[in-house]
């Protein structure tokens, strides 16, 4: 494993610690975690698109239908 050196801001590194999840969790080990939780977030957020996507045809059929304007106007 390489290791290597990053510069971070203070207000970040306060950030970390604050969301360990113990406290000798190393900043690899939570780091490591965070990007696990963005990924299964982003491609969760993926299959919501895809299911709204699939919805706004049948919504529109739904909703634009001339049927229930003639109910309306009744």
């Amino acid at each position: 494993m390489t290791t290597t050196t990053i510069q971070l801001d203070k207000s970040l590194v306060k950030s970390l610690k604050e969301v360990q999840e113990y406290p000798r969790q190393t900043y690899n080990e939570l780091i490591k975690h965070m990007v696990k939780v963005f990924k299964t977030a982003k491609e969760s957020n993926q299959y919501d698109e895809f299911l709204h996507k699939i919805q706004q045809a049948k919504m529109k059929e739904l909703w634009d239908n001339t049927e229930d304007e003639a109910w309306e106007r009744a």
